[in-house]
């Protein structure tokens, strides 16, 4: 008998709802403070997982979890940035 692979799992920001982690997006702030998606979920920095539903950046961006997460204030174009990156994902 063979034993299952564990698949990892993270709560979204914005929805707060439990998925695999591969079916998320991550959000990195690099050492330098830069904020971005992480396509690949390799950069370093401190992440933070959102769903590829644009109404999910929507949400946590109106409750701050992105600023609860990384512990400092986001600016409202690095929020416009990462609504086109997810739009253009989410196509």
């Amino acid at each position: 008998m063979q034993k299952q692979k564990k698949i990892p799992q993270r709560q979204c920001v914005g929805c707060r709802t439990m998925h695999d982690k591969r079916d998320l997006i991550r959000v990195v702030k690099s050492p330098e403070g830069e904020i971005s998606l992480d396509d690949r979920g390799k950069k370093p920095g401190r992440g933070a997982y959102l769903c590829k539903n644009p109404a999910c950046l929507k949400k946590a961006r109106k409750i701050r979890a992105l600023e609860h997460a990384f512990s400092l204030s986001i600016s409202d174009e690095v929020y416009t940035a990462l609504e086109a990156q997810l739009e253009a994902e989410h196509e």
